[in-house]
């Protein structure tokens, strides 16, 4: 019997088939499930901010920011078994939940999350096969690293796997 495993938010967790892993409301938030295919190793990082150098004591909670986070969930991968050369990745969140006057860049953190999750896994060799992220309204995702389906859920709207 396999089992659903929670990621919190700022957190991440790794898996290995038939297991899935899931985390809930990712607003802004981004919701990085990577997989190596061989192996059906999987996890799922749920980050928060971008870019650990901006912040102090940032080092506190790695799996908070794209940086560090994807980082971790990789290497934690590995110890697994994982080969980063076969990993791939799909994306989803990165929403932007309220909207402002002006269109601040500071208040744009999805799309920040985004970006800077995009560079990191470029950084890293790791393709992005697939993605859900922008518009304005939060999800919910679960990813199964056997088959490589990430369902994603969202409040009055079908649910979509990617």
């Amino acid at each position: 019997m396999s089992e659903i495993i929670k990621v919190g938010m700022a957190d991440l967790k790794t898996c290995v088939s038939p297991n899935g892993v899931t985390t809930l409301g990712l607003g802004s938030c981004v919701g990085i499930a990577i997989r190596d295919p061989n192996t059906k190793i999987g996890g799922l990082a749920h980050i928060m901010l971008p870019d650990s150098k901006q912040i102090r004591n940032s080092q506190q909670n790695i799996a908070k920011f794209a940086d560090t986070g994807i980082a971790e969930l990789v290497s934690q991968m590995e110890k697994l078994g994982a080969v980063r050369s076969r990993m791939v990745a799909k994306i989803a969140g990165g929403a932007t939940m309220f909207s402002f006057q002006g269109r601040s860049d500071m208040m744009q953190v999805g799309d920040r999350n985004v970006e800077a999750t995009k560079k990191k896994l470029k950084e890293m060799n790791i393709p992005i096969l697939a993605q859900d992220t922008g518009a304005n309204y939060g999800r919910t995702v679960t990813f199964f690293p056997e088959t490589g389906e990430f369902h994603i859920r969202a409040v009055g709207r079908a649910e979509k796997i990617i």
